[in-house]
C-alpha cells in the first residue's frame, strides 16, 4: 500500500503563523504576567514559567505548556507497553457500564438492578457485607439477571470469602454453563486490611483462581481496589504504585501455590478512582497499564496477558454533601476522563452517594451520564483519543516513573502488605494528605459549592445513611469534610457578621462579594450595611465586623468606620484585602485571597460562640 505524501505545512491550519520556540514563548508569557505587577514583583522568562506552573500534591508539576518531542513513538493499542489500551474499542459498547448496588434491603436492590439493566447498564456490582447487601441475599438480588448476558462482580470489606461464595452459588442456582458467565469474585485481602486493619489472609486466593481457571473461565478472582489508598489521601502516583505492589504480592503468593504468573495475570483486575482532574486521570490509567505490563514482562508473562483490565470509579473523595448538584459536573468530567484513559469498565457514583443510599433518580442520572458520553460524545470511537498530546504523554511518563520508583521501594521493603504493617504506607499517604489539605484550606484546590461559591440558605438533601464498619486501617476522608464541619456549626441557628460596604457600589462590590462568599463557606450570614458617608454608620455591631471596599473607599471612610464599629461593640474589626490599604487605621486582621480559610473560619466561629460540629445546640 502506498502512503499519501506528507501534507504541505503551507496548506495547513498553521499556514501564515511563524514558529515560536520555547524561550520565545516564555518571553511573551513574562510580558503578559508582568502587565499587572508592580516593578518589584516583575519576573523574567524563567520566573514566568514558575508562576504559571501548577504543583500537584505528591511532587508532580504541571507546566504551563508542553512541546512535542521529536522521535517519540506512540505505539499501538493492544501491544506493549499497553499505554494506549488493551486493544481497539467497540464503538457500539465502548466500555462496560457498571452500576454499584449496596442497599441492604434485598427487594429494593433487586428492583434497582433490573431497572438499571433494562436502561443501559451492562454489568452489576454488588457490595456485600454488614455495610451492604447480606451474603444470603445475593441470590435474591440477582433473581432477574441473565447470568450469561450480564457480568456480575462482588466486593466486601468484612467477608470476601462469603461474598464470592454467594456469587458462585447464585450462578450455580441459575443452571447456566459456567463458561458463559463473567465478572469477578472480588478477593482483595490486602485491600480489606488497608481499610479494616489486621493481617491479610491470602490463603483463599489459590482456590479462587483455580475455580475460575477450571470452571468459570470468563471470571476474574481478584480485584485490586486502589480506591482505599485514594480515599486515604494518596496522590495518583501513590495509587498506581500501591496497586502494582498489591497485585505483585498476589502473583507471588499464587506462584508459591503452583499457579503460573500468566494465569494470575488473567485472573486479576484493578479498580481505581477517576477524578474531575481529567488529564491526571487519563494519565493515571495509561501509567497503570504501562507499569503493570512491565511487571508482566519481567515475570515473562506472554504479551497478550500483560494488559491491565481496569475498572474506573468516580471518586468518593471528591464528592461533597453541600451543594451535591455540583457532583454531577465532577462525575461527568471524571467519567469522560476514565473513558478517554481507556477504562474497561466505568462506575459513576450517584451525585448523592456521599449523603447515603441513592434514589432512583440519582441512579438514573449516573447511568445516563455514561450513556450520553458513550453514545453522543464519541469519546470512545477511537482507542486512546488523548494519545499523542505532548501534555498527556509527558504526564503519563512522569506518573509512571514516579509510581515505579516508589513501587520499587515498597517491593524492596517486602511489598504492599509489609508496607501497611510497618506504617510506611500510612506515613507516605499522611504526608501527601497534609499537602493536599493545605491546598484545600487556602482554596488553591477549590471545591465549587463548598469552599468557593457556597449555596446561600442551602437545605441539605436527606438520604438513608449507610452502615459504617469500624476499622483500624487507613483513614477514609472526603476533601469537603472540613468545610462541611464548619457549615454544621451554624446549622442550628442564624450566625451573622456585620459587613460595612464602604463607598459607592463600584468601590465595594468586588470585595463585598468576596467576603460574603467566604463567610458563606461556614454558613455565616453577612449582615451588610452600605456606608456612603459617616452618617450611615451603624449604632450596633456584633463581636466581629468587616469593612469592605477599594483602596479609595478605605481612604475616605475606613478610619471613621473602624472607630464607629468599636464604639458599637465590635471586639474584632477585619479588613477585606490588605491592612496596608487602610493606612494608620488599626484593624485586627485581614480577609484576603490565599489565606487559610479553614483556620480563619474556625476561629471566627469560636469568637461568635457557634457550637462545635456534632455538639447539641
Amino acid at each position: 500500500m502506498t502512503l499519501p505524501p506528507a501534507q504541505d505545512e503551507t496548506m495547513g491550519l498553521a499556514a501564515g503563523f511563524g514558529r515560536t520556540s520555547p524561550d520565545e514563548w516564555a518571553q511573551l508569557a513574562a510580558a503578559v504576567v508582568n502587565k499587572s505587577r508592580p516593578e518589584d514583583r516583575k519576573v523574567d522568562a524563567d520566573g514566568a514559567r514558575e508562576v504559571l506552573t501548577s504543583h500537584l500534591p505528591g511532587g508532580i508539576d504541571i507546566d504551563p505548556i508542553y512541546w512535542p518531542q521529536p522521535g517519540t513513538a506512540l505505539g499501538l493499542p493492544g501491544a506493549m507497553p499497553f499505554t494506549r489500551g488493551r486493544g481497539p474499542r467497540n464503538p457500539d459498547v465502548p466500555w462496560d457500564v457498571r452500576q454499584l448496588h449496596d442497599d441492604p434491603d434485598a427487594a429494593t436492590s433487586r428492583k434497582a438492578v433490573l431497572a438499571d439493566l433494562e436502561r443501559g447498564v451492562t454489568s452489576v456490582w454488588l457490595h456485600v457485607g454488614a455495610d451492604g447487601i447480606a451474603a444470603g441475599d445475593v441470590a435474591e438480588v440477582l433473581t432477574d439477571v441473565r447470568a450469561d448476558l450480564a457480568p456480575v462482580v462482588v466486593s466486601s470489606l468484612d467477608d470476601q470469602g462469603a461474598a464470592a461464595a454467594a456469587l458462585v452459588a447464585a450462578w450455580e442456582a441459575k443452571g447456566v454453563d459456567p463458561t458463559s458467565v463473567s465478572g469477578s469474585l472480588g478477593h482483595d485481602p490486602i485491600g480489606q486490611v488497608a481499610v479494616r486493619g489486621g493481617t491479610p489472609d491470602l490463603g483463599p486466593l489459590a482456590d479462587a483462581v483455580a475455580t475460575c481457571r477450571d470452571r468459570f473461565t470468563g471470571v476474574r478472582a481478584i480485584t485490586v481496589d486502589a480506591r482505599v489508598h485514594h480515599d486515604a489521601g494518596a496522590s495518583d502516583q501513590d495509587e498506581v504504585a500501591l496497586a502494582l505492589a498489591t497485585a505483585l504480592d498476589y502473583v507471588r503468593h499464587l506462584s508459591e501455590a503452583g499457579i503460573e504468573p500468566a494465569e494470575a495475570f488473567r485472573r486479576i483486575d484493578f479498580r481505581v478512582a477517576a477524578t474531575a482532574d481529567q488529564f491526571t486521570t487519563i494519565a493515571k490509567l495509561r501509567a497503570l497499564r504501562r507499569t503493570w505490563a512491565r511487571v508482566g514482562e519481567v515475570l515473562e508473562v506472554p504479551e497478550a496477558d500483560r494488559g491491565a483490565w481496569i475498572h474506573a470509579v468516580t471518586s468518593w473523595r471528591m464528592q461533597t454533601r453541600t451543594d451535591p448538584w455540583v457532583n454531577l459536573l465532577r462525575d461527568t468530567i471524571a467519567c469522560f476522563a476514565a473513558a478517554a484513559g481507556g477504562a474497561d469498565a466505568i462506575t459513576v457514583l450517584p451525585y448523592d452517594h456521599a449523603l447515603g443510599l441513592p434514589t432512583a433518580f440519582s441512579r438514573r442520572v449516573a447511568r445516563n451520564t455514561q450513556s450520553l458520553l458513550s453514545s453522543e460524545s464519541n469519546v470512545a470511537r477511537v482507542a486512546d483519543p488523548a494519545g499523542g498530546s505532548a501534555y498527556v504523554e509527558t504526564l503519563t511518563d512522569e506518573l509512571a516513573r514516579a509510581a515505579w520508583a516508589w513501587f520499587g521501594e515498597l517491593d524492596a521493603a517486602g511489598g504492599a502488605a509489609a508496607g501497611l504493617a510497618s506504617g510506611a504506607v500510612a506515613e507516605r499517604l499522611a504526608a501527601t494528605r497534609a499537602e493536599r489539605d493545605a491546598a484545600l484550606a487556602t482554596r488553591a484546590l477549590p471545591l465549587t459549592g463548598t469552599s468557593t461559591f457556597p449555596l446561600a440558605g442551602e437545605t441539605l438533601l436527606e438520604r438513608t445513611a449507610r452502615v459504617e464498619l469500624p476499622g483500624e486501617g487507613l483513614p477514609r476522608r472526603r476533601d469537603g469534610e472540613v468545610f462541611e464541619a464548619l457549615r454544621e456549626r451554624t446549622a442550628a441557628g442564624d450566625v451573622s457578621v456585620t459587613v460595612l460596604a464602604l463607598g459607592p457600589a463600584r468601590e465595594h462590590t468586588a470585595r463585598l462579594t468576596f467576603v460574603s462568599n467566604l463567610l458563606g463557606v461556614a454558613g455565616i450570614r453577612p449582615d451588610v450595611v452600605e456606608v456612603a458617608s459617616a452618617d450611615d454608620l451603624p449604632a450596633t455591631a456584633g463581636p466581629v465586623a468587616v469593612i469592605a471596599s477599594s483602596k479609595r473607599g478605605y481612604a475616605d471612610l475606613a478610619e471613621a468606620s473602624v472607630s464607629s464599629l468599636r464604639a458599637a461593640g465590635a471586639e474584632r474589626v477585619l479588613v477585606a484585602g490588605s491592612a496596608k490599604e487602610v493606612g494608620d487605621t488599626a484593624v485586627d486582621g485581614e480577609i484576603r485571597d490565599g489565606m487559610d480559610v479553614v483556620a480563619f473560619l474556625e476561629h471566627l466561629l469560636d469568637t461568635l460562640g457557634a457550637p462545635q460540629a456534632g455538639a447539641q445546640a
